[in-house]
């Protein structure tokens, strides 16, 4: 079932897309033991939207929960690999890399195979589906293409993707969309015309791969057979998807595949309590792997297409001009590293406890040094004392935005979930620092009444610590430890390579939960 736009005029009237109402106001306590409403989803939507189009925070939580329109600039190749000369007569796939379309290059090898190279002549019109939206799994990743194509899940047609691609662009066509983007191994581009917005740049009959298999009856990429093999290093050097993976890790971490240009001021999110309100029960108590939209109401799905066809019927780069890749990434960038040395000096058990609390004393010294006010002193056995800091933190990188512009309905999503997630940052680290202060271990902010022994309090700040960082749960914090060699590569495991089921010793699949691993790029491989 689809849901149509009611026309331009109507939309661009509308005062639902673009306001100057904020989701946050001045009436915010400032209570540094208040802690975020359980069933708050703005870290969720901050961590998603710093990992849009980054293959490893997408692979590590599959289960994608944002639609998001862009563009894919003019002069961008694309390709894909098939078994015949005939450039595609219906909607089909083409991949951002060639390793990726040469995994489909199918052919004896006496004929070889051919990859068609593609070239766009304009800005195409695309639409992001985040996560590894293109793992064809039953338990989450394709909900989102399922709710905008069928209008609900649809879970027996994961295989179907000849008719999901007919109806996704039977739907976005209409609506002046040109293709859709998704992820597995790397990043795809499915369009639903080759005459439209592409032109061929070539046709290169290749030497095979030698594979020749049948394709699975209605798959799109007239690829693989419903179960795939398991991923095995040792045959590197003759398996093509060995190399997709590597080129898929190109795009690992920010920025990720730069040649889809996102328009974030047109996202829509499932993770939006005030548009999808039905999936907070579905969520509450559940691990973050196993959020996913099942559970969505009917009256919700609608919801979510009449925001989802208002936002790709508006122009790109028609939002305020704030760039939200940047804003969210500042404090990424800002914070990831220094609670993560504070997170390491903490578990030290080798150094003096007094040691160890004035080097992490350093450390919140410097989160809250640009908003440590001259006016702000000590008081004994309080904290209260330091909630100007606490507000000045909080509200720095938004404060006029929330005053000055107008957002789109997106935009004030990003903005609320990047106060959010910003301020309960700003909290447990100014806290923290108080509380050091009371103790006396700040070299700048004094407090010569206390004398505090640091046992109990580095107890109380490695679990405030813990619990900030489980909360945030930012992939920057997910690596191979200790670091890869050269000849090696740090390796989430990857749709469809470990998606076979429970393990022969009754363990779950090392998708389920995907932990990172070394893995080598030369031979000799693992196994061998």
């Amino acid at each position: 079932m689809h849901y149509w736009v009611l026309g331009a005029l109507a939309f661009f009237s509308s005062s639902a897309w673009a306001s100057q109402t904020p989701f946050h106001t001045n009436t915010d306590t400032w209570d540094l033991n208040l802690e975020p409403n359980v069933n708050s989803t703005g870290h969720l939507i901050f961590d998603t939207v710093s990992a849009f189009l980054q293959h490893w925070p997408n692979t590590r939580y599959r289960n994608g929960h944002n639609l998001i329109p862009g563009i894919v600039p003019v002069g961008t190749l694309l390709y894909h690999g098939r078994g015949d000369a005939n450039v595609p007569t219906e909607p089909q796939w083409t991949a951002t890399d060639p390793e990726h379309s040469y995994a489909f290059c199918r052919g004896s090898k006496e004929e070889g195979c051919w990859q068609l190279t593609v070239v766009t002549t304009r800005a195409l019109n695309v639409l992001y589906f985040d996560g590894s939206s293109a793992a064809k799994m039953v338990d989450g990743p394709m909900d989102t293409q399922d709710i905008v194509a069928w209008g609900k899940i649809v879970p027996e047609w994961s295989f179907n993707e000849k008719r999901r691609l007919a109806d996704l662009c039977a739907w976005g066509v209409k609506l002046g969309l040109d293709g859709f983007v998704r992820m597995e191994m790397d990043f795809e581009i499915m369009l639903c015309d080759f005459t439209v917005g592409v032109e061929v740049a070539s046709f290169l009959n290749l030497k095979s791969n030698g594979r020749r298999d049948k394709p699975h009856d209605g798959a799109l990429h007239g690829d693989f057979p419903p179960h795939y093999p398991p991923l095995d290093p040792s045959s590197f050097a003759n398996n093509p998807f060995s190399e997709v993976i590597h080129s898929g890790s190109w795009h690992n971490k920010f920025p990720g595949d730069t040649r889809i240009q996102l328009d974030y001021a047109r996202i829509v999110s499932f993770y939006d309590t005030s548009l999808v309100p039905s999936l907070i029960p579905h969520r509450f108590g559940q691990e973050r792997w196993y959020h996913r939209l099942d559970g969505i109401s009917e009256q919700d799905a609608r919801a979510v297409m009449t925001r989802l066809e208002q936002a790709v019927t508006t122009p790109h780069g028609r939002g305020s001009g704030v760039d939200w890749t940047s804003l969210v990434h500042v404090v990424v960038d800002r914070y990831a590293n220094r609670l993560e040395m504070i997170r390491y000096l903490l578990n030290q058990t080798d150094i003096e406890e007094l040691r160890t609390a004035k080097r992490v004393q350093t450390q919140l010294k410097a989160i809250t040094q640009p908003y440590n006010l001259h006016s702000a002193v000590p008081v004994p056995n309080e904290l209260s004392w330091a909630a100007p800091i606490y507000e000045w933190c909080s509200e720095t990188h938004t404060k006029y935005i929330v005053a000055s512009l107008e957002l789109t309905v997106s935009e004030r999503l990003i903005l609320d979930s990047l106060y959010e997630t910003n301020k309960e940052i700003c909290r447990v680290a100014t806290k923290m620092w108080a509380q050091g202060v009371l103790a006396g271990l700040d070299v700048v902010v004094e407090a010569p009444w206390a004398k505090e022994a640091p046992t109990a309090l580095l107890l109380e700040w490695k679990t405030a610590v813990d619990t900030l960082m489980a909360w945030l749960d930012w992939g920057v914090w997910i690596t191979c430890r200790p670091a890869c060699t050269f000849e090696e590569y740090c390796y989430l495991p990857t749709w469809p390579f470990g998606f076979r089921g429970p393990r022969d010793d009754g363990e779950p699949p090392e998708c389920d939960k995907p932990q990172p691993r070394c893995i080598r790029r030369v031979e000799p491989f693992d196994g061998e």
